[in-house]
């Protein structure tokens, strides 16, 4: 398949909870793709979010809308599998490992089973274990199993700094790497606002031990947390988040996203996945970017890199 010319543009979600929904929901909204196919455990949900969608398609553009099955995989430009046990309040993304991990093996076995070549696209928590999980059970090349990374924080990071600032929040250009979860980290060194350095547009003498930014960062990481706290779960986020990445995937963008990607050696890293900037586009991805960190920076992504390791090590499946 000729990924760059193809024009289907065909995606099918695995799991139609609150995120999967989230995303289709956006996808329809965006006119993004051609076809979308929902499959999820219980098919009367899935066939109910497929009616519910396409009422809502004569509001947006014509696609094909429908519940479907594994074997709908096969002709697939891209699979995204949210399905996966919930987080639960007080449980980090860590604790969900084992037990999203032979959810994920089942699921990864019956989409290649289809015969589906495309990319594969992990959106489950914790997302960068579980992205690892499926690079292993599929036997794709690297490059097209893809995690939805720091994408999520990476907004999450750009809408606080351009509140606090009172610029758009397009126009702050920020990165939170690592881990999705606890070990992540901001890259301050790069963070820039219309161009300007932070420590320059925002007259920082030291961003790393500024409280106001910290606080910020803080805010980030613990996000999730506090959304859970108070509505149970996050998905309008990362339902967006997904589409944008859908986006530059189908239509060959090249655009640099912060998604989690398997390391062979970038930054000193290796065997693991993570979220770092990556340019990505019909292909997977094509690049991972290699910034100058600061020495703090470094230490921070190779500890978010252990702790990723360790967890992938200890995987009861």
């Amino acid at each position: 398949m000729d990924r760059k010319l193809n024009k289907t543009k065909k995606v099918a979600i695995v799991g139609t909870g609150f995120v999967g929904s989230s995303y289709a929901y956006a996808l329809v909204n965006q006119g993004t793709v051609s076809e979308l196919v929902l499959i999820d455990l219980d098919f009367e949900r899935a066939d109910g979010e497929a009616r519910d969608l396409n009422h809502g398609v004569p509001f947006a553009s014509p696609m094909k809308i429908k519940a479907g099955k594994y074997e709908d995989c096969k002709d697939a430009d891209l699979v995204v599998i949210t399905a996966g046990a919930n987080q639960k309040p007080g449980e980090t993304r860590l604790d969900l490992a084992s037990k999203n991990a032979k959810i994920m093996t089942g699921i990864v076995d019956q989409i290649m089973a289809s015969g589906f070549d495309g990319i594969l696209l992990v959106a489950s928590n914790p997302v960068d274990v579980l992205t690892h999980v499926a690079f292993k059970a599929s036997g794709l090349p690297k490059e097209r199993v893809i995690g939805s990374g720091t994408i999520l924080d990476t907004a999450r990071f750009r809408y606080l700094l351009s509140d606090y600032f009172h610029v758009d929040s397009r126009n702050v250009h920020a990165y939170i790497v690592g881990e999705h979860g606890d070990s992540e980290l901001p890259i301050w060194s790069h963070v820039s606002i219309g161009g300007l350095p932070l420590n320059v547009y925002g007259k920082l003498n030291n961003f790393f031990e500024d409280r106001d930014m910290q606080a910020i960062f803080e805010n980030v990481r613990d996000a999730a947390y506090q959304i859970i706290e108070r509505k149970g779960a996050t998905y309008y986020g990362i339902g967006m988040g997904l589409a944008r990445l859908t986006k530059a995937l189908l239509y060959n963008e090249n655009s640099i996203l912060t998604v989690s990607t398997y390391f062979g050696g970038e930054y000193g890293i290796d065997g693991v996945y993570m979220g770092i900037p990556a340019v990505v586009n019909a292909d997977g991805v094509r690049e991972i970017l290699r910034l100058n960190l600061s020495e703090l920076e470094q230490e921070q992504l190779e500890n978010s890199a252990n702790i990723l390791k360790d967890m992938y090590k200890n995987l009861n499946i």
